[in-house]
């Protein structure tokens, strides 16, 4: 078969490159106010571990006013509405959401391939949404200096998609960014994580845990019948904690937690333990004629605070707020691309600011220190004073600029 007969080419009004929570948001978004949409997503499936899994209360609005909230509280998750540590011997209170304006006030712990399976089945529902799986993007088309579509490699050959606009939304490694040679300022981080797998028992609990010990931060998220665990360590710490040997992470993590026993041996070989090299960086400028990038490709957060997800969330509804009408009319202007990143410029800088903060104030001290002798300052204020918890609470939970949906609903399946 020639290569001509194994490529296939689409149309639509916008292309999105990439199947996490802002390429699915923003194509589900589009397509209900009636924009033809394609989301091509590289893997078969939403089916990977550690990813971000934390679904905020600003996401869980969003949700409320899509009428999708009692429908998705009906998949398992976990219902955290304050956060704590423990450091050395001491719990520490941290975060309040209770007091929320919001109709869910608290986190919902929830795997993402379960919220983007969600997201889109609902998608599907509407004849403008069509998600490619395993459609793994290679090449943007360009003409006259204009993006005006892309190409992905499939199992059934090239295909390729003609648009008014490109998203990308292909994470933090974006492949769409790269191509665009969009400028990236790398703004670093002290830390990365290791992510891991143990079994649950009944006996351990519901509750997210979380342990603050000289040079390292443990954190157990509820997955009903396993741990979700992360181990941050220094940044480029791994090769070390390697040389030390599988035992000795073992033991170090049953130190941290000792009511785990012998279940640490769970962890049969370091292909056990993923390591997530942690970045914080942002595009200088999100956009060219005929694409503009989002969520991480746009801007990749630390983990802190679990806010990824719902910074993707929120530019994905800032993004079909102000472009839904463009795309309709097939008038997508370079002014129109400029207006999503002077909305969402703010709102990014100043959680990476806050995270920049914690980083330098508290992990880093943290993972430097051989021993703790007294509470970080700005934890211990926290502990000692429970109104100020409601500040971290209305920073993480709805961040600095939660969106809205202001778009109506033009078609119904």
């Amino acid at each position: 078969m020639s290569d001509e007969a194994r490529q296939k080419t689409i149309t639509a009004s916008c292309a999105i490159a990439g199947g996490g929570p802002a390429g699915v948001m923003l194509g589900y978004l589009l397509a209900r106010a009636g924009v033809k949409v394609v989301v091509l997503e590289k893997h078969e499936d939403f089916f990977r571990d550690f990813r971000g899994d934390t679904i905020h209360p600003s996401t869980l609005e969003v949700m409320y006013e899509l009428g999708l909230l009692d429908a998705f509280l009906k998949l398992p998750h976990e219902k955290v509405e304050h956060l704590s540590a423990e450091i050395g011997d001491r719990t520490v209170q941290i975060a309040d959401f209770t007091h929320l304006p919001t109709v869910a006030k608290y986190i919902a712990f929830m795997p993402q391939w379960d919220f983007l399976d969600f997201l889109a089945a609902e998608g599907k529902k509407n004849p403008n949404f069509d998600l490619h799986m395993g459609a793994d993007v290679d090449e943007l088309l360009t003409e006259g200096g204009k993006v005006v579509g892309l190409k992905a490699a499939t199992h059934d050959g090239d295909l390729e998609v003609r648009a008014d606009l490109v998203v990308g939304t292909d994470g933090r490694h974006s492949t769409v960014r790269s191509l665009a040679r969009l400028e990236v300022e790398d703004i670093g981080a002290p830390m990365d994580v290791l992510w891991m797998r143990i079994s649950r028992k009944p006996e351990d609990g519901d509750d997210t845990f979380g342990r603050i010990e000289p040079g390292r931060f443990f954190i157990m998220i509820n997955r009903g019948d396993y741990w979700q665990c992360a181990y941050v360590i220094p940044k480029g710490g791994f090769n070390q904690l390697r040389r030390k040997g599988l035992e000795s992470f073992r033991l170090a993590i049953m130190a941290l937690k000792p009511s785990l026993g012998a279940r640490v041996r769970e962890l049969e070989t370091w292909d056990d333990v993923k390591l997530l090299s942690v970045k914080v960086d942002r595009l200088k400028k999100w956009y060219r004629p005929g694409l503009l990038c989002i969520g991480d490709a746009a801007h990749a957060m630390s983990p802190i605070g679990g806010v990824g997800v719902n910074l993707a969330v929120q530019d994905a509804v800032a993004t079909a707020n102000i472009l839904a009408l463009p795309l309709l009319e097939r008038n997508v202007a370079e002014a129109d691309l400029a207006r999503v990143q002077k909305r969402r410029t703010l709102p990014v800088k100043l959680t990476q600011r806050m995270q920049v903060f914690l980083q330098d104030r508290v992990i880093s001290n943290v993972l430097s220190a051989s021993e703790i002798t007294e509470i970080p300052f700005p934890l211990r204020m926290l502990n000692d004073f429970p109104l100020l918890r409601r500040i971290p609470g209305r920073i993480v939970g709805l961040g600095f600029r939660p969106e809205h949906v202001a778009l109506p609903e033009v078609m119904r399946a």
